[in-house]
Formats: structure tokens, C-alpha cells, sequence
């Protein structure tokens, strides 16, 4: 009869305890994944996973947030509807931060010169925005979220689960009481029951909404409308266009040496114009260098004249401008009433790349 070594009677006993241990183990990850997932499961949160890059924060995933109630807000840098409503995004994060609410910009791109996280950084820099933002280039984020709008606010109970939705501009005191309802159903915390004051600057401020009778207006060949110069838009073709005369309400057209692509125009000699007949306060357009590094100079006359007090953010007295980043600049921001005027932007330099019109 064999004789089991007392070295190798001790190897045994420590394989059979080591696997024990192991079982254990996995059972308990087991229930952990289990109650994330039962918590979890059916949320959109997942697919922050599919984030191509973050800022401001390292990568969060849902056990990152697990108890936490999350606001999810879908925007775009160059939209100005989620510039006005940046303002209130960064107070209620502010004022929520440290009773459990965490707030999570998912960038969206409507361009594709909003892919770049360089530009996304100087976009969240330039806006004060301190929280995590999620680069969602991809769309997976937001096709997770079955999502169709900028900007979208989507308010996440601590179980994962979407309580509310709200698209658009405004009615920010409802949208912060379902801040404060989920917070409280987490916690017991006491809440401060007053709405946050949030008083937007520059293309921050809110629109005029009373008296805008022009809408968004794109540039590309892809979605332009009401372009009225003579011959149409030559598509991906270099052409000369002639200014237009007797512009209606919302027309617009070229003047000078332009290359109309599916996103943007880029103007190939200086001295080209864009032309626009308006009727709102303010007045923006989405513009940008098409050589990286590049300074463009313009400037812009309503009805002739240099709009003086009626310049925008991004303007002087004298309409003058600097075209730097892929961005919105804010052109006309008018003092008094507001009527049909033209306005006129001559770029002094060529390579810039014009995008769309906002108004506000």
C-alpha cells in the first residue's frame, strides 16, 4: 500500500481550500453583478461604455454610478439652443453636486469638425463647464437613448431608471423639481426648495423668443433653403456667385468666390460675402478656419450701416471680427425693436468656413 507523503497531503489540503475560496468568490462577484445589473440593467446608462472620450472626468460606467441620481444632457457646442441652456445646467449642478446628483454632458457633434476633442475641450473650457462631458461622436450614446433632439435632459433615478425627459429650451423650474424629487427619494437629505437664478451672458443669455421670425439656416449644400443667388448652389464645385438684390424675409445668398460642400461653405478668394434677410434679436453664425491655426477677419453691416450699439459677442462697433475656431460666433445682438433688416457679413480674408445661421 502507497503511503501519501506528509508534503504532499499539505499541498492538497491547501488546492481543495484555495478552491473553495475561489468558489466563494466568484459567488459573491456574482450577486455584486447581479444586483448592479437588477439595478441597472434595462438603463441607458450602459452605453456610456461607448464613449469615444471624456473630459473632465476618467471614463464613468453605471457602477460608477450606482445610488446616484444623473442628469444626462445631450448637447452640441455650436447649437445655441444648448448654449442658453448651459447656464442652468452648470447651477444645478453646483447646487445639487454634493446631495448625490451627478451631471453628464454627452457631446453630440452635428458637424464633423465637432468630432475633435480639441475643439470640444476649448468648447467646455469656454463655457465654464466643469462637470463630466461624455464625447459621443459615434452616436451610440445617443441612439441608446432613443435620443432626437438638442438639447435633451434625461433625469435618472439612483435605480438607473428614466423618470423624466425634457427637450428644449425653457421650463427649467419643472426640470429642477425632478432634481430635487429624486434626490429626496434617495436620501432624506432636506433640499433647499428655491429655484436656482441663472443669468446667461454674451450667446448665453436667453432668446427673445417674442419676435424671432428667422430660423435655423444651414449653409451646405445638404440642408440649405431660401438660397435665392443667381444659378443656385453649384454643389462641390468652385463658382463665382453675384450677390443678390431684393432679398425676402429668410433669402440668403453669396457673393464672390465660394465652394459649397454637404456641411459648409469655404470661401476661396477674399472680399466674398454672405448675404441674409432677417428678423430676430440676435443674430449668430456657425464659422471656422478651414486651415487649422488660420485668423480670418471680417466684418458685418446691417441695412448698410455698422450695427454699433447692436454688435454682437463676437463683434465691435464697427462690425469687426476675428474668425479663430470652429464655433458660434454671436454677429448682431439689436438694443431696440426688431424689424426685417439685411445684414451682410465681407470676410477680408479667404478660408473661412461658414456653416449655418442662428437666431435668437
Amino acid at each position: 500500500m502507497k503511503v501519501i507523503h506528509w508534503k504532499t497531503l499539505t499541498l492538497l489540503v491547501v488546492l481543495i481550500l484555495t478552491g473553495l475560496w475561489c468558489v466563494g468568490l466568484v459567488r459573491h462577484l456574482d450577486v455584486e453583478a447581479h444586483d448592479t445589473q437588477s439595478i441597472l440593467g434595462s438603463s441607458p446608462l450602459y452605453s456610456l461604455t461607448g464613449a469615444n472620450g471624456w473630459i473632465n472626468s476618467k471614463p464613468l460606467s453605471p457602477r460608477d454610478l450606482k445610488g446616484k441620481v444623473v442628469l444626462v444632457d445631450f448637447w452640441d457646442y455650436s447649437c445655441i439652443n444648448c448654449i442658453r441652456a448651459i447656464p442652468y445646467i452648470r447651477a444645478w449642478e453646483d447646487k445639487y453636486r454634493n446631495s448625490g446628483l451627478v451631471v453628464i454632458g454627452v457631446h453630440t457633434p452635428e458637424f464633423d469638425v465637432e468630432k475633435q476633442m480639441a475643439n470640444v475641450e476649448k468648447a467646455v473650457k469656454r463655457f465654464g463647464v466643469t462637470y463630466p462631458v461624455a464625447l459621443d461622436s459615434d452616436y451610440r450614446i445617443w441612439n441608446a437613448f432613443h435620443n432626437q433632439y438638442w438639447p435633451a435632459n434625461y433625469f435618472i433615478d439612483s435605480r438607473g431608471k428614466v423618470r423624466y425627459e425634457h427637450f428644449g429650451e425653457g421650463d427649467y423650474d419643472r426640470s429642477e423639481r425632478w432634481i430635487q424629487e429624486l434626490l429626496k427619494e434617495a436620501s432624506s437629505t432636506p433640499l433647499p426648495a428655491s429655484p436656482v437664478t441663472a443669468n446667461g451672458q454674451g450667446a448665453e443669455a436667453a432668446a427673445d423668443l417674442n419676435d424671432v421670425r428667422s430660423q435655423e439656416t444651414y449653409i451646405g449644400y445638404a440642408r440649405a433653403d431660401n438660397f435665392v443667388s443667381r444659378g443656385g448652389i453649384r454643389r462641390d464645385t468652385e463658382f463665382s456667385y453675384t450677390e443678390p438684390t431684393h432679398l425676402r424675409l429668410n433669402e440668403w445668398g453669396f457673393s464672390g468666390q465660394w465652394l459649397d460642400q454637404r456641411q459648409a461653405a469655404v470661401l476661396k478668394a477674399a472680399g466674398g460675402k454672405i448675404i441674409f434677410r432677417f428678423h430676430a434679436r440676435d443674430l449668430h453664425l456657425v464659422l471656422g478656419p478651414s486651415t487649422l491655426g488660420r485668423a480670418i477677419r471680417f466684418r458685418v453691416t446691417v441695412d448698410g450701416q455698422a450695427p454699433g450699439p447692436n454688435h454682437g459677442f463676437d463683434t465691435d462697433a464697427q462690425g469687426n471680427g476675428v474668425v479663430t475656431d470652429d464655433r458660434l460666433y454671436q454677429l448682431i445682438r439689436q438694443k431696440g425693436s426688431v424689424r426685417d433688416q439685411t445684414f451682410v457679413i465681407e470676410f477680408l480674408d479667404p478660408g473661412v468656413r461658414a456653416f449655418s445661421f442662428t437666431f435668437g
